[in-house]
């Protein structure tokens, strides 16, 4: 009952953030008030990068593509592709036995109030560089505290190479040997556990292949989040149109029964700027 209680809450809350979002004079017709509507999601396509084990990465196979007997234009296709690749959703059974898969993550978890972390200059400079807990204090003090159950943001920079997989990846080179010549940017766990533990997040995205960086062997910031049943937003783009806070997302994957991931379409509702 109260974990009932609490998602209804969550979700009045989140209807009053894309309200006040939406609230203002834009065009006629225009549902969100003149509200930026930011993508965050890389397309998918045959220069989609994939973790470097991945053989085949995504594939569309044309069915039918023309006029048919009656006349009309038809197009149809079926596509084939891993859970872990291009813009994505990290489920926490990902990398905690007995967590939620992707069916099973209640969908307030997966829209809220947005923050972007910007750590872009220290990872310019540091490509192995891991959000440390003394820059989300900083952000912190800079922005005020983060809100219980935001969608954390982390900016790297790092979806400037997408989708160059040498610049991206840190490597040129495919399969397990490509594993620990990974080079990029991500979280580190301590600062993954206090998101989850004392900010209460709902999920925690970042524009790299990986929440933990390239080079790390444990992966313990994604063990850390899937332990408190935090997902995981991976290869998202547009993160250098946001603001620091004062945005909404929505992380809408596809509903893979059972699955450790999936394909993700997020969006990020940036207010229009109110006349002083």
């Amino acid at each position: 009952m109260r974990e009932r209680l609490a998602s209804c809450v969550a979700l009045a809350g989140l209807a009053v953030s894309l309200a006040s979002a939406c609230a203002g004079s834009g065009p006629a017709g225009d549902p969100f008030g003149g509200a930026e509507i930011v993508d965050l999601s890389h397309a998918f396509d045959a220069d989609t990068v994939f973790w470097p084990t991945e053989p085949e990465g995504f594939v569309l196979e044309e069915v039918f593509h023309g006029r048919t007997e009656g006349g009309y234009w038809y197009e149809a296709n079926r596509f084939r592709t891993a859970e872990h690749g291009g813009t994505h959703l990290d489920a926490p059974v990902h990398f905690g036995e007995g967590r939620r898969a992707v069916d099973a993550i209640p969908v307030e978890r997966l829209a809220g109030p947005g923050v972007r972390v910007d750590v872009s200059a220290a990872c310019a400079t540091d490509p192995d560089h891991a959000l440390t807990l003394a820059e989300l204090r900083a952000f912190e003090a800079e922005h005020g505290p983060i809100p219980d159950g935001a969608l954390v943001l982390i900016y790297t920079g790092w979806g400037r190479f997408w989708p160059d997989r040498a610049r991206y990846l840190g490597t040129e080179l495919r399969g397990p040997e490509a594993v620990a010549a990974l080079r990029f940017p991500g979280l580190s766990a301590e600062a993954a556990r206090w998101l989850a533990g004392e900010r209460r997040v709902r999920a925690v995205g970042i524009d790299t292949a990986s929440l933990d960086p390239g080079a790390s062997t444990g992966f313990a910031a994604h063990q850390a989040l899937a332990a408190a049943e935090v997902p995981g937003l991976e290869n998202l783009a547009g993160l250098d149109r946001l603001p620091a806070r004062g945005f909404s997302v929505v992380a809408l994957p596809m509903k893979i029964r059972g699955g450790s991931g999936a394909p993700l379409r997020a969006i990020a509702i940036v207010p229009a700027r109110q006349p002083r």
